[in-house]
């Protein structure tokens, strides 16, 4: 695998003042030798012709010179090459100068967002669902996301795609007893699994996964209308149980209350008949209503 390792650049400010008070003095070199070579006699060509020859050579080194400037901004590095091999990044910000015939690959260092599509897969029931993630990723090594994979923003797009769709594998949609995993009931579990998924994935590329979480989960529309009937279905037996809960621990505070207080003296046949009306008014789907009862059980 590559690795990346720093190259140092030189200030492009100065190099720029240096290159400006070159380029003057090639001017006035060209100048001097053009009314040298002017009033000069024929024995002294010589020299004259030298000191263009002099001036075409400066300004050419000169004009090298000028394509070593390159400018990055904050969050930015440069990847430079030198005919095919890896020289080294600048990660220095502002004007820089380096090698002219240095290769400058530019490269963004911030955190990005990879918005997922929506992916229709299974889960670990085999239930068919629809599943996508938002990824925040940002390049940590530029060696690795030049030269170790192929074009390293489409590798974390198809590797993203790759991770969600085994994760979805992994869960089951909705958890069915206490303490399971679930994609729509664990969702903190289910990012860190994503997270370090990806980051496994990803390392390859030198890419950092800074989070990952599920934008958008739900059952296939073929599907959704059974499974919702079937949430329903379990929510109710869930309220219900906790309702009957409830009042049969208020039936028995109330009979420990008569019987401490001695309000009134209840046989068993009594207290069948009170429990079976107090759980009528407090299992009732509808407000009860008092009749009055002028006579006994006895009679």
């Amino acid at each position: 695998m590559s690795a990346e390792y720093p190259r140092r650049t030189v200030n492009g400010w100065g190099m720029l003042g240096f290159l400006l008070v070159a380029t003057l003095g090639l001017a006035a070199l060209l100048v001097y030798a053009t009314v040298e070579a002017a009033k000069a006699p024929r024995e002294l060509y010589a020299s004259a012709v030298a000191l263009l020859v002099a001036y075409v050579l400066g300004l050419g080194v000169v004009a090298i010179l000028w394509a070593g400037f390159f400018t990055l901004q904050p969050n930015e590095g440069a990847v430079l090459l030198l005919f095919g091999a890896y020289r080294g990044t600048s990660r220095r910000d502002g004007l820089q100068w380096a090698n002219p015939f240095y290769k400058k690959l530019k490269i963004s260092l911030r955190a990005r967002n990879l918005n997922g599509d929506k992916l229709k897969v299974n889960d670990q029931r085999g239930n068919p669902i629809e599943i996508a993630a938002v990824v925040v990723w940002r390049v940590q090594d530029t060696a690795q996301a030049f030269f170790d994979v192929d074009r390293y923003e489409n590798y974390v797009s198809v590797q993203s795609e790759s991770a969600v769709r085994h994760l979805a594998s992994k869960y089951p949609y909705d958890s069915s007893a206490d303490h399971e995993l679930s994609l729509r009931g664990s969702m903190d579990e289910v990012s860190r699994d994503l997270q370090g998924e990806l980051q496994e994935r990803l390392s390859k590329a030198g890419v950092v996964v800074e989070e990952a979480r599920l934008s958008h989960l739900a059952y296939a529309p073929e599907i959704a209308g059974a499974m919702l009937r079937r949430q329903q279905a379990e929510a109710v037996v869930a309220a219900r149980t906790r309702i009957v809960e409830g009042a049969v621990g208020m039936v028995e505070t109330a009979l420990q209350q008569l019987e401490q207080h001695k309000t009134v003296e209840l046989d068993d046949e009594r207290k069948a008949a009170m429990v079976s009306n107090l759980l009528v008014v407090l299992c009732g789907e509808q407000a009860a209503q008092p009749v009055v009862n002028t006579g006994t059980l006895y009679t």
